[in-house]
């Protein structure tokens, strides 16, 4: 029988070590670590030596932004948030998801066709890019409009595809979102 190999990036004490006690009893899980956050999983990504990562949904933004690959990747919810951001992980378990039902949900989502996965990539055009990178540089439609010689309307356009491929709403997000992928220097903010 498969073991899935599982990280768990949760900065919550508590929930991390209770969601490993959990899947540690597993025949079909083999915890490999809690972690606090996405970026102290990467040599286990590069390495390949891990089938999935349950990872807190405050965290999407760093998750949707790292190179996971293929891997699938289960939310944990111990917050009220953004439904549309729940919706964009492989499948979710809560504070209050049985012990049964997170190995079911975390195997089930360890074997999920890769299409599904949340790291699944969305390619922004270039003036795609060229709008974030303004965005991300605090300017408004208007100014992004006047700089890059379009209309405010395309503008708005944009940025929609934008959001749409990424995922992330806020300007914020949208900056971290760039800086992370390399298309703006953190020294240009």
């Amino acid at each position: 029988m498969k073991r899935y190999r599982v990280a768990i990036v949760e900065a919550a004490t508590v929930v991390a070590e209770g969601i490993a006690a959990i899947l540690s009893r597993s025949a079909k899980c083999e915890v490999v670590g809690c972690y606090r956050r996405i970026a102290d999983i990467e040599s286990l990504i590069s390495a390949d030596r891990l089938d999935i990562v349950v990872a807190s949904v405050a965290q999407y933004h760093e998750i949707e932004a790292a190179s996971l690959g293929n891997i699938p990747v289960v939310g944990i919810q111990s917050t009220l948030c953004d439904e549309d951001i729940v919706r964009r992980f492989n499948a979710t378990i809560t504070i209050f998801t049985t012990p049964e039902d997170v190995e079911r949900i975390v195997t089930e989502a360890a074997e999920q066709p890769a299409e599904h996965n949340i790291s699944e990539s969305h390619e922004l055009s270039d003036r795609e890019r060229d709008v974030l990178i303004l965005v991300a540089r605090g300017f408004t439609n208007k100014e992004i409009a006047s700089e890059l010689n379009i209309s405010p309307h395309t503008v708005i356009s944009h940025r929609k595809n934008i959001v749409h491929k990424t995922g992330i709403r806020s300007v914020a997000g949208l900056t971290v979102y760039a800086v992370l992928n390399k298309l703006i220097d953190s020294e240009q903010l």
